[in-house]
């Protein structure tokens, strides 16, 4: 039992000692939250940015790591992701707008097909079931706002990214919030 009280008490003394870290997270997320909450459409066409640049070096990295002896999978896949990877990204860069806009009318079509296969689910499993109306009315809700975003891919990216800021907010602050107690319980066993 000492044993356990002893390691909980390093672990929280290891935490409160990064207490600043959190608070640096809950800052970027809040300064990302107020982005994306006053010009969603520029965000989100940074994000996209971001992402592209991701996948670039993700690709570059891919392609070079062929060059060691210590790869366990497929050459050949490693090398196409490598280049699907690149293409992606030098795409994404080259035009983050149109990477967010296809982006959002791929989440359409996955709540479109989403949507078919929950109604087609709930009709064949309605005799196991109660309540089988719910996962249908949910089916309908999916190709709705999958239908919504086909039409309307730039509203539903600005949507999304407004929704977004907003959970990054909370997140934010929720880092900051466990950063300061962090930083207490710090304080309190020096």
């Amino acid at each position: 039992m000492t044993r356990g009280i002893n390691m909980r008490q390093e672990i929280l003394g290891a935490l409160s000692r990064n207490w600043w870290v959190l608070i640096i997270y809950g800052v970027i997320a809040i300064l990302f939250s107020i982005a994306a909450l006053t010009a969603p459409l520029s965000t989100a066409i940074s994000v996209a940015w971001a992402i592209g640049l991701f996948a670039l070096l993700e690709g570059v990295i891919t392609i070079v790591s062929l060059l060691t002896n210590r790869i366990v999978v497929s050459k050949g896949w490693l090398f196409g992701y490598g280049v699907i990877s690149i293409i992606f990204g030098v795409l994404a860069l080259y035009n983050p707008a149109a990477t967010a806009s296809i982006l959002m009318i791929f989440l359409a079509v996955w709540l479109i097909i989403g949507g078919i296969y929950r109604i087609l689910f709930a009709i064949q499993v309605r005799n196991q079931i109660q309540g089988e109306w719910m996962i249908i009315l949910s089916g309908v809700l999916a190709i709705i706002l999958g239908a919504l975003l086909m039409a309307q891919p730039i509203v539903g990216l600005v949507i999304t990214t407004i929704w977004l800021g907003v959970i990054v907010l909370m997140y934010g602050i929720l880092q900051i919030y466990a950063g300061v107690k962090l930083r207490g319980i710090g304080q309190r066993q020096s």
